[in-house]
């Protein structure tokens, strides 16, 4: 049953997007990316090569870089205007073989990447460096791009990692990524990472040393660390049989326990729960270390029976002091 507590279905980038399925990424060229092209040809005397080529390393010719216009086109001499945004750079050469094969001597382009814009990837948030960075066409993975960043700043345990793909987004732990090797997704061009701080706190109400709101400062805590960390029970007020715990808790552990929840609907995955741990009795102390805490639960420790009843004894004898505070000399009495 403690395994089961707080167990609930977790967001999962690999369920939201995908692993990535292959490790190369799929680079596109776009506007603003700058391109060098280099066109061979099989021997001198050729349209770019002249016969008298003797002294030069090769039947080569490299144009200057150029920038892919607004209309996402280039021009390569004697090939021609090239629409090359969102082509791979295989495609690019290809047609550009295509169209000199007739007046070069055999020719071979070869399309090179000198400044990558289009295929970038940001970084943001609570990292070290955060920017754009171009996606390696080897493939980068979510930790990749975010090590690239600088890191993050915060411990992993107080970390959340968001991806926005085509309108579509999924927060997962940085933990989870580290732990969970198929949550360490592959990046795509144009994918937005943030990298976001979020404390897991508790709060503790009644007969502790000390109510308040609480941070986790670690990566687990324990039910019984929890109430440590709150001062403990006060020994003239805590009842040690009524320590109650609210929860929204997974439907899963609920089901789990054999609760029939049929009341709640079948879409709801985060149920409102109470339980109920005796500290009196000796399994209960086993229970609260194993018992672990989840973000934003609430603990309160009930007051004992002795107490309750100390405070209506007060109030009862508090009852004629109050009824005589408002008689004064000036006051009329009308019976």
């Amino acid at each position: 049953m403690v395994d089961a507590a707080g167990e609930w279905a977790e967001p999962s980038l690999a369920g939201s997007f995908g692993t990535g399925g292959k490790q190369s990424a799929e680079i596109r060229l776009g506007v603003g990316d700058v391109v060098q092209v280099t066109v061979f040809e099989s021997q001198s005397g050729g349209l770019f090569v002249p016969v008298d080529a003797g002294s030069r390393p090769g039947n080569y010719v490299t144009f200057p870089p150029q920038s892919i216009d607004h209309r996402g086109q280039i021009n390569v001499p004697y090939a021609g205007t090239l629409k090359v945004a969102g082509r791979q750079v295989s495609e690019i050469q290809r047609d550009i073989e295509a169209r000199l094969k007739n007046r070069a001597i055999e020719p071979q382009a070869v399309v090179s990447i000198v400044s990558q814009v289009a295929s970038e990837v940001a970084v943001m948030g609570d990292v070290n460096s955060s920017g754009k960075l171009p996606v390696n066409a080897a493939g980068d993975r979510l930790l990749d791009v975010i090590s690239k960043a600088g890191g993050i700043k915060y411990p992993g345990y107080e970390t959340l990692v968001t991806l926005q793909r085509k309108g579509r987004k999924a927060t997962v732990p940085f933990d989870l990524l580290v732990k969970e090797p198929r949550e360490n997704i592959y990046v795509a061009p144009g994918d937005v990472v943030y990298v976001s701080r979020d404390q897991a706190t508790f709060l503790a109400y009644g007969a502790t040393g000390r109510n308040g709101k609480f941070d986790f400062a670690a990566e687990k805590l324990s039910l019984a660390e929890a109430v440590s960390r709150a001062e403990g029970l006060l020994d003239d007020r805590a009842d040690p049989r009524s320590v109650f715990l609210y929860r929204l808790e997974g439907r899963r552990a609920l089901e789990a326990y054999g609760i029939d929840l049929a009341r709640f609907g079948a879409k709801a995955q985060r149920i409102p729960t109470i339980y109920r741990l005796n500290l009196r009795a000796a399994p209960g102390f086993f229970l609260a270390q194993n018992f672990g805490m989840k973000d934003k639960d609430v603990i309160y420790i009930s007051n004992s029976d002795a107490t309750e009843l100390l405070k209506f004894l007060y109030v009862i004898r508090a009852v004629p002091d109050t009824a005589n505070a408002f008689i004064s000399p000036s006051t009329v009495i009308v019976n």
